[in-house]
């Protein structure tokens, strides 16, 4: 007789407790920048390339755009990022302003730092395995 699968197997749970012990090393690491894991990748995104639309960079981070908004506004605030209009006048595009870009340049170390810990604790080569799985199950199960 199979197994009856436990709540507690879930792939759901199991992944976001991952992340949030990984947005609080990356988060801990990133401390003295001023910026959390999730406004690091914002700004890294953003810097990717010359204007973003707020659309294109939720789809690029995962993220409801709902709450990437919310996370833009502190950015803005901030002055790291400037929201305008977009191309066809009804999309926002995101920029990032060059005092998000000196902000950035200096927390990318400050991400390495954190990055080869985990690769360290974890193995680089585990690391490869466990981020192609992950890709797999994304493209697998993305709507």
């Amino acid at each position: 007789m199979a197994k009856v699968p436990s709540p507690l197997d879930c792939a759901c749970f199991n992944t976001r407790k991952t992340a949030r012990v990984l947005g609080q090393v990356y988060d801990r690491a990133l401390e003295p920048s001023g910026l959390k894991n999730t406004q690091f990748t914002a700004l890294a995104v953003a810097d990717a390339y010359d204007g973003i639309s707020i659309t294109d960079l939720s789809k690029a981070m995962e993220i409801e755009r709902t709450t990437l908004t919310r996370n833009l506004k502190l950015l803005e605030r901030d002055g790291l990022v400037k929201v305008g209009p977009g191309a066809d006048g009804r999309s926002k595009t995101v920029i990032l302003t060059a005092k998000g870009k000196r902000r950035l340049d200096g927390a990318l170390p400050l991400w390495r730092q954190a990055h080869e810990r985990m690769l360290r604790e974890f193995g680089a080569k585990r690391w490869k395995s466990v981020q192609k799985e992950l890709d797999a199950m994304r493209d697998r199960l993305h709507p």
